[in-house]
């Protein structure tokens, strides 16, 4: 497949040197990866990572650290243009059961966290625009518990684009989804990144077919062999082998990529990769 033209300015996520240890045991070792603003001719065009691993392999903990709501043992995650350390707030986190005040309406819920930056007026309008974009504005009105599975979703991925800027992590946001609502989900990532040239999805997901197919950049997080002995080391890590460029392998951005033979081969090489790992 052709590649797409684009180009990179300043990087968006950083993780430098990023170790984390419970105790004696070393979970993440030496993490070092990031994402740059990518610029695409005549397009608002945002990022998505996916990043996999195996079950138990410290994702859970990576997601802590991404967000904020853990501070690493060693090296820092740097965020935004500015590259300031991570705090808890800065990055959204959509867990999976999607929480929002369920004594509050949709439309609260969402102003609660644009109040979080903004001036009332400012979070008004905020509130309004991300209404409209996602298809709530019907639904403003409504407290959680009447909500659909998929407006819950949607609610809760702009409640986070609200509060946190232009970075957002996803926990398996496929996960129990129905063919129609995976093409659903799909739409509204795709929506989030054509938002704001500076938006980051990141998803956390074992749906690797659909989330390579949205994505730019994949991370796998695995263990490393040591080059001396070919044991292997304490800790799951990011080698440079495990870091993939899409663009640059001309398999992103292509509509219906999914249906190309090359995206095929490459799925079935990266699930082999998850497994031997």
């Amino acid at each position: 497949m052709t590649a797409l033209p684009y180009s990179y300015k300043s990087p968006l996520l950083t993780l430098d040197h990023v170790s984390m240890r419970y105790g004696n045991d070393l979970v993440l070792r030496d993490l070092n990866a990031q994402v740059l603003d990518v610029v695409r001719p005549g397009l608002s065009q945002g990022q998505v990572v996916g990043i996999y691993g195996r079950s138990g392999i410290g994702k859970s903990v990576l997601c802590r650290l991404l967000a904020g709501l853990a501070a690493p043992s060693a090296g820092a995650v740097l965020v935004g243009e500015a590259q300031e350390p991570v705090r808890a707030g800065m990055v959204g986190y959509v867990q999976q059961r999607y929480p929002l005040f369920n004594h509050y309406s949709l439309r609260d819920n969402l102003l609660l966290a644009a109040r979080r930056h903004h001036e009332a007026a400012e979070a008004k309008a905020r509130v309004e625009h991300y209404l409209g974009r996602f298809g709530l504005a019907a639904h403003a009105g409504k407290y959680p518990a009447h909500l659909s599975g998929g407006q819950r979703q949607r609610a809760a991925i702009a409640q986070q684009l609200l509060c946190s800027e232009h970075l957002i992590l996803l926990d398996e946001p496929f996960s129990g989804l129905d063919v129609a609502m995976i093409d659903e989900v799909k739409q509204l990532i795709i929506e989030v990144t054509t938002l704001d040239e500076l938006n980051t999805v990141l998803i956390v997901s074992h749906d690797i077919a659909t989330t390579t197919a949205l994505a730019d950049r994949l991370w796998l997080l695995a263990p490393e062999s040591s080059p001396d002995t070919g044991q292997l080391l304490p800790g799951a890590t990011l080698s440079p082998r495990h870091q993939y460029n899409l663009a640059q392998l001309g398999l992103a951005w292509h509509p219906d990529v999914e249906r190309e033979p090359e995206f095929a081969q490459f799925v079935a090489e990266l699930k082999n990769e998850i497994r031997e790992s």
